[in-house]
């Protein structure tokens, strides 16, 4: 009888869904542009109420299918005002667009579906493609940069390849990662470097070509970030790939530049003369204070002056290697030798996009090979991309989306390292570079040459890297759709390095080693988006749906020495295997989530989302945790008394609240861990990590405020927001008695806040054969940690502790110079000066982290000309200069050039300088402290662009559909008072330094700078 039932209400459930789409209606129509004429493809034409819709192909024309209930047609297209149109029984409908305000026609991509900008109630940001494509640099969020309001990009160096660091609305965590979640078409994408821990990290994220970008959107509040939960605490970057559009014809582009790189701005050193006279000068000055000591065996000041005038002239005899240094035979600048005369890069792109009612496709295929300004490092990327969509029947839909790519990374050691070429610089400039006895390289240098290094060693890695979803769209009902789709992102990791034996880490003997990682990611959505027709005023869709996530890490590592020859450099040469080993690690992530919008006339807009995530980074005590949101938002400029505004075209109001998550620590800090070991000689375990079945969520709860507005029918847009985001239960490695064994035990423990302001402005400012606009945004940021219990989290010089925000420089202050004697000055605990080093006490003397950060874009066009100029700025935050104790020091102790800051140095009583005395035997000023905390803010002018468009006459008799050329200058000019590109940030080292990179920020230690580059380019469409 259960059978028969079950039978019998199939048949029903089959009968009416036939009978639903049975009654149907076919309209047809054309749509143009309302100011010319002109026809306009890729128009969206939807049935009001339903989730039926099309697109107009290239000849403006359309066809679709509405249930029989369906009383309007709704037009929309990015740039254009949406229209609505009765059906009233026609089965023909034209319609004539009028450009209206473009940024709320957009459609804006969320989580797990898209909404169009006048409906949005959270807070997000877009960049389009153009803003991103033909960026010379390996990632695309370099070409982000300032152009999202409360997105901080640093991008650490000039080399290429290295990890970045960005912020969404501060730093939220202290021992967990703050870095975004990143979700490409749907997929989450691992972000973690790979690369060995003996260096600093890599960026995953530039194996993703920039020019297969349609749109980026960053989520930031939490209306818009808690759809995906407990990874959504530090913000969500959604990257949305290009696609090809039904009725269009199978377009062909090919784009291909190339471009030149010198550094922005060198520090400038001493040169030949400027060093010989300053040591000359430190010997005076020390043979002064050593006579005046008394009992030193001098009979005058001169015979005192004259012995250290000797000490050192001997000193430099061991530098010259027998050139007159007297008379600046050698004057070797050490900094022109780190960088590479011109850093070439090229890059060709190729794509094809089209289709029609049926199947829709875009395929493309890219070359990238970008020199770093530095020597030897050198990044080279290339791959393919293929995505496709079919239209299998009026109900299914079928796509695809894959890139498969090959990145290869040359590196440099890290910044702390003697072998890296950014060390140059501390040798002497009246050293040779080439040994006059041997006519190799100079190995008698100050410090170990790091261009033997560069000649002799060498640090490869390459990546394969498959990136892919497959999905299928389902629809029940004209407002019940399914949707199920399944990804991976597979990367094949393989870095082999070599240290010749005469190399500075060589130890004579040659050393290699071999560290290759397969990250595989598997990552499943599976999902309902009910789109009901409940009235002409009533507008609501929901999804619901679930996630799963699985990802598998194996790593080996092998470390061999004793090479008889150089010219073997894998591990087959070395004669001894020093060290091997192997990981294997596994995370889970499986999630339940809905969301619901909902409408009132399209002036009252509701929405809220709920997500329950399980992990298997907690115990299963606390394995699952839900992250709900909610927002609201009021279109009124929609109301009766502002709706004729002549002057008010634009105004919503929206205010959101919600709670996210973050549980990126890595894997098994809940369980006490045990390594092998086997000293002396003997296996055995010993215990590395202390349990904590306790262990939980990282929560961020967040307020946000926002006013969206528009004047002048569109002229001027922007939009305003206020937020707080305050993380509780922070995920701390909570420090623990040495004697226990341990160094600390993870723990939820803790508070900080965020606080912030955001402001984005759009404008048109002449709109006519010449057309100039404008887009101007400006964020400010407050990180306070409120809570820590007591506990001190230091990274080198900055902490993170109550009461401040983190990344603060807690160090020595220091006051200047004493004008009678030129010693250093300092601040102790009572605040009163000192010039002894030992008596300056600790304090907060500065911030890495910036008030504010924006970005100012202008572009004119006229006729086929156009030009764009894109601004970046930072303020209010300081820079450490940590090599200065080495490289600004006036010498203090230690032969090293300095820079040329010394030039300014106390000379004799009643000077008043910065600059302390030089001295090489009683220095002064040499110890850390704020003496080496510089101003960090800049502006720079990141890009400016200048095209031409060939006219339609020259295109046609050259059988293309278009052509453009270009000229481009990135970093072309810097406004700031650092002494170096202020746009740095020494990395930590370590794939596993996530407090390191939270707390560090602002580090200068022989940084490269970043790279001014001119590019040339041309884009052709057949």
């Amino acid at each position: 009888m259960r059978r028969l039932y079950s039978l019998l209400m199939g048949s029903m459930l089959m009968l009416m869904f036939q009978f639903a789409y049975a009654q149907q209606k076919t309209i047809t129509g054309t749509v143009t542009d309302a100011k010319d004429g002109s026809l306009l493809p890729g128009v969206t034409v939807k049935a009001k109420g339903t989730a039926v819709g099309t697109v107009t192909g290239a000849n403006g024309s359309y066809t679709i299918n509405v249930p029989g209930n369906t009383n309007t047609l709704v037009f929309t297209f990015v740039g254009y005002g949406d229209q609505e149109v009765a059906i009233a029984g026609q089965s023909t409908i034209n319609a004539s667009l009028s450009t209206g305000n473009k940024e709320l026609s957009e459609v804006v991509v969320v989580g797990y579906g898209t909404q169009s900008k006048r409906e949005l109630t959270g807070s997000v940001a877009k960049v389009n493609a153009k803003e991103i494509e033909n960026f010379p640099a390996p990632s695309f969020e370099s070409a982000i940069q300032g152009k999202a309001a409360g997105v901080v990009i640093e991008s650490g160096s000039g080399k290429v390849g290295q990890g970045m660091k960005i912020r969404i609305r501060g730093t939220s965590s202290i021992s967990a990662s703050s870095q975004p979640l990143y979700v490409i078409d749907g997929l989450p994408m691992q972000t973690q470097s790979q690369s060995d821990g003996n260096n600093e990290i890599t960026n995953p994220v530039a194996d993703l070509n920039p020019n297969d970008i349609e749109s980026i959107e960053v989520l930031k509040d939490a209306a818009a970030t808690a759809i995906y939960g407990a990874r959504a605490a530090n913000g969500v970057v959604l990257v949305t790939t290009k696609k090809g559009k039904a009725g269009q014809k199978t377009v062909v582009s090919l784009d291909m530049n190339t471009s030149w790189g010198k550094p922005t701005k060198k520090r400038h050193f001493l040169d030949a003369k400027q060093y010989v006279d300053l040591i000359e000068e430190a010997a005076t000055n020390d043979g002064k204070i050593d006579f005046k000591n008394g009992d030193t065996g001098y009979d005058t000041e001169e015979d005192a002056i004259a012995d250290y005038k000797s000490f050192y002239e001997g000193y430099l005899d061991q530098f010259a290697l027998g050139t007159d240094w007297r008379n600046q035979a050698v004057n070797t600048n050490w900094e022109n030798l780190l960088y590479r005369p011109v850093a070439h890069g090229n890059s060709v792109n190729l794509s094809a996009s089209g289709g029609n009612e049926k199947t829709r496709f875009y395929a493309s295929g890219y070359y990238n090979d970008q020199d770093a300004i530095v020597i030897v490092n050198r990044f080279k990327r290339y791959g393919g991309r293929l995505n496709l969509e079919h239209s299998a029947t009026d109900r299914l839909s079928l796509g695809l989306n894959l890139s498969v790519s090959r990145s290869e990374l040359i590196r440099v050691s890290d910044d702390n390292s003697f072998s890296t070429p950014g060390q140059l610089v501390a040798q002497v400039p009246i050293s040779p570079t080439i040994d006059p006895e041997t006519g190799k390289l100079n190995k008698r240098t100050l410090y170990d040459n790091g261009l033997v290094d560069a000649a002799l060693n060498s640090d490869k890695q390459s990546t394969f890297r498959s990136i892919g979803n497959a999905y299928a769209n389902y629809t029940f009902l004209p407002w019940l759709a399914f949707r199920s789709e399944f990804g991976a992102d597979v990367m094949s990791f393989y870095q082999e390095s070599f240290i010749g034996k005469e190399a500075t880490d060589g130890g004579g003997v040659g050393k290699a080693s071999n560290f290759s990682t397969q990250a595989v990611s598997y990552n499943t959505n599976n999902y309902f988006t009910i789109t009901p027709s409940i009235g002409e005023h009533h507008k609501l869709s929901a999804v619901v749906g679930m996630s799963y996530l699985q990802n598998d890490n194996r790593s080996n590592a092998l470390q061999g020495e004793q090479y008889p020859t150089d010219a073997i450099k894998n591990l087959t040469g070395a004669t001894l295997i020093t060290f091997g080993g192997s990981t294997n690690d596994r995370y889970n992530f499986l999630s339940y989530f809905g969301r619901a919008n909902y409408a009132y006339k399209d002036k009252y807009l509701v929405s809220a989302s709920v997500r329950t995530d399980g992990s298997s980074r907690f115990s299963a005590n606390h394995r699952y945790g839900t992250f709900p949101a909610a927002s609201v938002g009021w279109v009124a400029s929609q109301e009766d008394f502002l709706k004729h505004s002549k002057v008010l075209s634009y105004l919503k109001i929206r205010a959101s609240y919600g709670l996210t998550g973050n549980a990126e620590i890595g894997e098994y800090k809940y369980q006490s861990l045990y390594n092998v070991t086997n000293y002396p000689d003997l296996p055995g375990f010993v215990p590395v990590q202390l349990a904590n079945p306790d262990l939980q969520w990282e929560k961020t709860s967040q307020a946000d405020a926002g006013v969206e507005f528009g004047f002048f029918g569109g002229r001027l847009s922007g939009e305003v927001d206020v937020y707080s985001k305050k993380t509780t239960d922070l995920l701390l490695n909570v420090n623990v008695p040495s004697a226990t064994g341990y160094s600390f035990i993870t723990r939820n423990l803790g508070k900080m806040t965020n606080k912030g302001v955001e402001l984005s402005l759009n404008s048109v400012n002449i709109d006519g054969a010449v057309r100039w606009t404008t887009s101007f945004n400006i964020a400010y940021n407050k990180n306070k940690i409120t809570d820590l219990d007591g506990q001190i989290i230091e990274s080198g010089e900055q902490r993170a502790v109550e009461g401040e925000a983190i990344g603060s420089f807690f160090l020595q202050k220091y006051l200047g110079v004493d004008p009678e004697t030129g010693d250093a000055l300092y601040e102790d605990k009572d605040g009163k000066q000192t010039t002894d080093y030992s008596q300056a006490a600790r304090k907060v003397v500065g911030n890495s982290n910036p008030n504010f950060t924006g970005g100012l874009n202008n572009t004119v066009t006229y006729k086929g000309f156009d030009l764009g100029a894109f601004f970046t700025f930072v303020q209010g935050n300081e820079i450490f200069n940590r090599a200065g104790v080495y490289q600004s020091n006036s010498f203090g102790g230690a032969f090293d050039n300095q820079t040329t800051e010394i030039l300014r140095r106390w000379q004799k009583p009643g000077d008043h300088t910065d600059i302390p005395r030089v001295s090489l035997s009683y220095p002064t000023g040499e110890n850390v402290s704020s003496r080496w905390i510089y101003n960090g803010s800049y502006i720079r002018l990141k890009t400016l662009t200048l095209g031409y468009t060939l006219p339609k006459v020259v295109t046609s008799t050259l059988k293309i559909s278009s052509a453009r050329l270009y000229v481009s200058a990135y970093n072309l000019w810097t406004k700031t008072d650092y002494i170096s590109d202020p746009e740095v940030n020494t990395a930590p080292l370590g794939v596993d330094s996530q407090t390191s990179q939270n707390i560090s920020g602002g580090i200068d230690f022989y940084t490269i700078p970043q790279a001014r580059q001119f590019l040339v380019g041309v884009n052709v469409k057949f």
